[in-house]
């Protein structure tokens, strides 16, 4: 994990193996940030929803129990809703480096759609 201090907070940059890892042991809540159709088209089993355009910080739950990380396409918007959730008074935020991309470039199973039915279908 790469840390970067923005003021007063901290801002994680995790590996889609240290994001696995962590979700697989229910430590944190991962949040995609992509578009509802690119989420629908293919995710990551258990990720929750809050596309960036509608991105409101204020609406995050606290991180006493689990960690919040983001994560979206390829980390360049996940690192941008991290450092705005940071603006917005969050003190230890992280994002997926690589993003979605890197979880499928690491084979790590996600749901994807069945082409030929256009059903969700688990990959890997």
């Amino acid at each position: 994990m790469k840390t970067e201090e923005v003021g007063n907070a901290l801002l994680e940059t995790w590996t889609a193996d240290e994001v696995a890892e962590a979700f697989a042991r229910n430590e944190i809540v991962l949040i995609d940030v992509r578009t509802p159709q690119e989420y629908m088209f293919e995710h990551i089993e258990g990720a929750l929803l809050m596309p960036m355009a509608f991105f409101r910080p204020e609406k995050l739950p606290g991180q006493g129990e689990k960690r919040i990380v983001f994560h979206c396409g390829s980390g360049a918007r996940s690192e941008r809703v991290a450092r705005a959730a940071i603006a917005s008074g969050m003190a230890r935020v992280a994002h997926m480096e690589g993003g979605f991309g890197a979880w499928k470039g690491s084979h790590k199973p996600y749901i994807g759609t069945n082409m030929a039915t256009g059903a969700p279908t688990p990959v890997g």
